[in-house]
Order: C-alpha cells, then structure tokens, then sequence
C-alpha cells in the first residue's frame, strides 16, 4: 500500500492557505473561467449558472495524462502541488487494483480501463462566513469522475447523505477521504443507466457547511475523463452483467 508521508498533507494544506492568501493583485493573473486553462483560479465555477453562489474560492489545475509545464503553476504552491499529486498517482494505482479484486476481476482491470489516466486537482478555500445558515461552502453533488481523494483540514464541514439524512464526516490527522464517483458506478441523478461496475460500488451524494471557523481548505484530486478528448465510451463491465 503506497503511504503519503504526513510531512506532504501538512505542506500540500499550507500550499493551498499560500496561495490563497496572496494579495488580490497577485492572485488576479490567474483568474479566469476558461476551462482549457491547465491552472485556474476563480470563485465558483458555475456562478452565472447556478441558482445559488457558494461560500468559496477554487483554483484547478490539470495534472494528468500530460503534466504541466511547472513555470505556469503559481510558485507559493508549485512544489508541493507536484509532489502531493505524484504521490495520489501512486496511490490510485493501489486503490484501483484493490476496487478491481473486490468486485472479483484481475487487479489490472480498471487501470487497463484508464480510470487513471486523467488527474484534475482541486484546491477549495472557504473564508469565515459571518451568517453561515444562509449558505453553503459546497453545495449537494456526488463527483462526477471515477474516484475522489479528498484531502481536508482539522475545521470540518464535509457532511455525506445517508439514509435520507446528512451526516457529518469529521476529519482525521493523517487521513484521506475516498469517495467512489458516478462513473464508477454510476448514480441515477447523473446517468440513465449504471456505469462501469454496474452498481457494485455507490457514489454519494455530500456537501460541504459554510462556517464562522475559517478559512477552511481542501484539496480533491479527482480521477476522471474529461482532462484530455477522448473517444472512448464507457458502459457496464461485460463480467459484472447478469443475464
């Protein structure tokens, strides 16, 4: 099993705060809401779409299949940024090779599949929020990729649906969150049919709190399809289909 040392999830979270917590001046050279941009820095994605804002700041970088050029990436998180997601590479390869035998195929089966080929990180910053029941810091989505690693401060906030209630997911020194995403299995809120494991794995449905305590960050390095075209389609996996 691949271990990220704690001295790199500390330095990653500190990487996140830097860059955030840079002069307006400064960080405005990366804004932009260009998606093809390999390093992006806006707050809220989908602000002239969305019915509500969220209580936040993202930036997003491209990682994988093709590793950006380190001069385009800000120079208050370059370093670690690489060396963290390098390491989450490493890391999905251990975890798909554990998902791939726990639903009975050959380790290599949902790699050969390049469920991790593509790696898009994604740093979240949300200040202190003076009014925090009026908003959210994320609001409800399940990951819309194959796998999430979800690296979180000590404030919390992280809440998953379960059984029709949100529960929260409190954070722990050390440690990862692995959220399983829609193409993995898939859910119905995103696909008509289940995807690739034909609903041997669930995604979930999570949010994430606004709160008085801030900032707080996060890190999510998401394993999906749409870093690079691709032609490849994807459906239920031939020996997880029942007649």
């Amino acid at each position: 099993m691949i271990d990220i040392l704690l001295h790199v999830l500390e330095e990653m979270k500190d990487g996140v705060i830097r860059f955030f917590e840079q002069d307006t001046e400064v960080k405005k050279q990366w804004y932009t809401r260009d998606f093809i941009k390999v390093f992006q820095y806006n707050s809220n994605f989908d602000l002239f779409g969305a019915p509500v804002t969220n209580w936040r700041d993202t930036f997003t970088a491209i990682i994988a299949p093709t590793p950006p050029n380190p001069e385009i990436l800000p120079s208050v998180c370059r370093d670690i940024l690489l060396e963290y997601t390098n390491q989450v590479m490493e890391l999905g390869d251990t975890l798909f090779e554990l998902l791939s035998e726990a639903i009975g195929l050959e380790p290599n089966h949902l790699k050969d599949m390049d469920c991790t080929k593509c790696l898009f990180a994604l740093g979240h910053y949300y200040p202190a929020c003076p009014q925090p029941e009026l908003t959210l810091g994320t609001s409800k989505h399940a990951d819309n990729d194959f796998l999430t690693v979800l690296l979180q401060d000590k404030i919390g906030g992280l809440q998953v649906l379960h059984q029709n209630h949100w529960v929260d997911v409190p954070p722990t020194p050390g440690a990862l969150v692995i959220n399983i995403g829609d193409i993995l299995q898939a859910s119905s809120f995103t696909f008509s049919i289940p995807l690739i494991t034909n609903d041997k794995f669930k995604s979930v449905d999570h949010r994430v709190l606004a709160n008085k305590v801030g900032p707080r960050i996060s890190l999510a390095c998401f394993f999906m399809t749409n870093c690079v075209t691709t032609h490849r389609l994807y459906g239920p996996i031939k020996e997880l289909i029942s007649e």
